[in-house]
């Protein structure tokens, strides 16, 4: 195979396999982009030699096509891994909007009572319709988008006498919003869990949830009644945050408890995160495979 022909479709591969298998921190490495700046140098410098050599002017024609669709790809596979930012995972309350640079803005949804049903997240660009992110992956030009659905906490508290207290988070992107994210880490007992904090104000109650998956909290609490369901750890402080005498409690399976003068109860339900990833924009890089596969059709009939 002709010298330019190799590097061009090695350039190309290259910049395919980024889209077709994102989020891979090779990508964005220096040396990776050299290389694939290299073969679209060597590709581009032989298809300036063979052109003027060419005898006809369908050659000529084949030979640029190569070699622009070739640049064309490699600069978009370059910009994506030295300029696209690295891959990240934004998590958002219910209703909050998360403006995301070079992106647009992601608008999580709110929900009904208790997260009944697995809700998505929509993209919103201008002059372009709304885009729902599911668990499937989603083009979004030169990002690659995916919800990744959380186990996040729905919580109630309620005072002795049943009457409903209201919650609110003020460390968490929603202050008024009864939804835990659950997006720090503790370690308990050998397991890393997921935990979140709320204050009860109208109780002056600081409360500590502690998140643990089905599989987790059957390991921990042998025999319990609910088994194969989640389960929340409550730690009830005063406003000091000086924990209260009887103040840690389970709510095993969505069970209702009362620790600290509060009746509290939590629902795990799933909430979608989105992963963002960097990605060749795939308009240019569809362009410049065309391109390609347009010349090489040329050359070879």
């Amino acid at each position: 195979m002709k010298p330019f022909l190799a590097a061009a479709l090695l350039a190309v591969a290259a910049v395919i396999v980024q889209i077709v298998l994102p989020g891979r921190a090779i990508y964005h490495a220096g040396w990776y982009n050299v290389m694939l700046a290299a073969l679209a140098i060597v590709a581009v410098t032989a298809a300036r030699n063979r052109f003027r050599r060419a005898s006809s002017l369908r050659a000529r024609a084949a030979v640029l096509a190569l070699a622009f669709g070739t640049a064309t790809v490699a600069i978009a596979g370059i910009a994506s891994g030295l300029l696209g930012p690295d891959d990240q995972t934004i998590v958002g309350a219910p209703g909050q909007r998360v403006r995301v640079e070079g992106l647009g803005v992601l608008a999580f949804p709110i929900v009904a009572a208790q997260l009944s049903a697995t809700p998505s997240v929509a993209l919103e660009r201008p002059l372009h319709t709304a885009m729902q992110i599911g668990q499937r992956p989603r083009d979004a030009g030169s990002f690659i988008l995916r919800g990744l659905p959380r186990s996040v906490a729905y919580v109630e508290v309620r005072d002795a006498r049943g009457g409903r207290l209201t919650v609110t988070q003020p460390m968490g992107a929603a202050f008024l919003s009864p939804v835990l994210l659950m997006e720090h880490r503790q370690n308990i007992a050998g397991l890393d869990l997921p935990f979140d904090s709320f204050n009860v104000p109208a109780a002056r109650r600081v409360v500590k949830a502690v998140l643990f998956t089905p599989a987790q909290a059957d390991m921990v609490l042998q025999g319990r009644a609910r088994a194969g369901e989640p389960a929340v750890l409550f730690a009830v402080d005063d406003e000091n945050d000086r924990l209260l005498a009887h103040g840690i409690v389970l709510s095993d399976g969505g069970r209702a408890v009362r620790a600290g003068g509060l009746l509290l109860r939590a629902t795990v339900a799933t909430y979608p995160a989105v992963e963002v990833v960097s990605s060749p924009n795939l308009i240019a890089s569809g362009i410049g495979l065309l391109l390609v596969l347009a010349g090489i059709a040329a050359l070879v009939s």
